[in-house]
Order: C-alpha cells, then structure tokens, then sequence
C-alpha cells in the first residue's frame, strides 16, 4: 500500500462491468492481505530491513523499466518540488512504516501485525482533528472502539519471557510507524507531489527501498546474506515484488479510476481478516481468544470510521 493509492481521487468514475470491479477489489482484498503472510516468510532467513528494501528497490525497477519503454526516456522527470515531496512520503511510509513492520513481524505473528495496522484510519482521525477539523462523533466512536481493540491485541497472549518482552515491545513499536504512515498519508495532499499515481508510486519505492536497505547496512545486516536464504524466503520475497508491489497496485490504480472510493476503501478491514486467516493457516498462527476479541474490536472501530466519513462525505 501506498500513499499514493490511498490519496488519488478520480475526477468522475469511468463504467465499467461489475465483474471487472469485483475482480480488481478481489485482487487488492486477498494480496493486500496476503503481504503480511509474504514479510513474515521472506524474514525467516532473509535480513528484514535488506529484504523489504530490495524488494522495493526491484518494483521500482520494473515499474521505472515500463513507464520509460511505455512513455519515453523523459517519463520519469519531475519537478525538484514534487520529487522532494515524494522522497518525505516515501521515507514515512516505506521507510519507517514498513521498515518497523519488518522488524517486527520477526516476533509478532503476522496477523497480529495485520490487525495492529489497520488503525491507521484512527490516526488519520486524530490529526484531522489536531489541524481544526472536527470529525462527527461516531468517528470519535470508532477511534476509542478501535483503541480498545489495540489494546488486548498487545498483549504477549501465551508467549513467556524475553519472547513475550519482544512481542510487547515491536506491537508498541508498530503503533508508532502506523502514525509515521498516518502522518505521510495526511501530509501528501498537502504538498506538493507528483499527480500522475504511478510516478508518485516509482519514487516512494524508490525511496523506501535506499533508506531501508542503507539502515540494514548500517545495523549489520549483508546484502550478500540473502544468497544463504532459503526457497521458502525467496518466494515470499518474489510475492512482495510481482504480486504485492505490482499486481495489487495495478488493480488499485484501475479501481480508483473505475469504482466509488466508498467501495474500495473496505480493504482497510477485509485486509487483516485475510492476514489473520493466512497466517492461521499456512504458518500455524494460534487463534486465541485475545486475537479473535481484539480483532474483532479492531475491525469494528476501522469499520466504524470509514462508514462515518463516507456518510460525512455525502452530507
């Protein structure tokens, strides 16, 4: 996900088959989901941050590689404003927001970090409301609900020790880079970016993909361990690019452009519905009580904000 997905708004809404809507929504509800199942595999053997930041390192490349054969050489020249407002939301988003998931995802199960994720709306919210907005009261609903839900979902639940210490520490963790993504998402609008989504795409992962794999540098991590990662890692790892990086952001572009917002805005809580069941699954992810209530909380105060701006929105 991308703050540029999140933020594009068409001017009208082009017709298209309702197949073809349910289709792109399909691909953007199960691979978006399905990510946090992709980092948790890809980290089993892989250095986290190198991996997240060559991930996006070899998106970028490919969708830099199209956009040149498909536009020309000059396709990816931006001015110096936009480009510097780029590199500050991609530094939020990928950087610090997926860079602490990573981290993280090496102690907390992956849906767990799904669900810990999804208050990003939450955030938005309160720095609507710190900047002079005042969101109606259900939103303030959802926000406390969604709170609520956080909080059962930090817990270390069976865990023991230094495990259930380290499970605390990067659930907390995660909140903060949910903010820094929050941030990134409220601030582009605000300055001054590039329009067209793609570019806007090309250059965040571009930036996301040198500052986390500078930082890995820098903490110890070698490109060249990658090479000892298992298959199992590499498939995870070539998921994130081809599908999560490419695929899924495709069919969001084409949805923005051909589906009502309030329509494509239910990823915020199908998403870690999905990550949840993936993880329970295919990597054995326990499903205890604390998980199901706190989830279940969690997706209720997401749902809850979404259906109270998309009713504000109509007003």
């Amino acid at each position: 996900m991308t703050a540029a997905a999140q933020q594009t708004s068409p001017r009208g809404i082009a017709p298209a088959s309702s197949v073809a809507v349910w289709s792109a929504l399909w691909v953007v509800y199960v691979v978006w989901g399905s990510t946090y199942l992709a980092i948790a595999v890809a980290v089993e053997t892989m250095p986290p941050l190198t991996a997240l930041g060559t991930r996006f390192l070899a998106a970028c490349a490919v969708l830099g590689l199209a956009l040149v054969l498909r536009r020309g050489p000059r396709a990816l020249a931006v001015p110096w404003q936009e480009l510097r407002g780029a590199v500050v939301v991609g530094a939020l988003l990928l950087g610090v927001g997926m860079g602490v998931l990573s981290l993280a995802e090496q102690h907390v199960p992956s849906g767990v970090a799904a669900l810990i994720v999804a208050i990003m709306p939450l955030w938005v919210v309160i720095l609507r409301a710190v900047t002079g907005d005042r969101p109606p009261l259900v939103t303030w609903l959802g926000v406390a609900v969604g709170i609520a839900g956080v909080v059962v979902l930090v817990g270390p639940g069976s865990a023991g020790g230094d495990a259930a210490a380290q499970r605390t520490f990067w659930s907390v963790a995660m909140l903060g880079s949910t903010a820094c993504w929050a941030f990134g998402s409220f601030l582009q609008p605000r300055i001054r970016t590039p329009r067209d989504p793609l570019l806007m795409s090309f250059y965040e992962m571009l930036t996301g993909g040198l500052a986390l794999t500078a930082v890995g540098l820098l903490r110890g991590e070698h490109v060249t361990d990658m090479a000892h990662a298992t298959a199992r890692s590499w498939w995870g790892w070539a998921y994130l690019v081809v599908v999560g990086s490419l695929v899924a952001y495709t069919a969001f572009v084409w949805l923005v452009g051909h589906a009502p917002l309030s329509l494509v805005s239910t990823y915020a809580y199908v998403n870690p519905v999905v990550a949840v069941l993936l993880g329970w699954w295919i990597l054995g992810e326990p499903l205890t009580l604390g998980l199901l209530v706190g989830g279940a909380v969690v997706v209720v105060g997401v749902m809850l904000v979404v259906s109270a701006e998309r009713m504000a929105r109509r007003r």
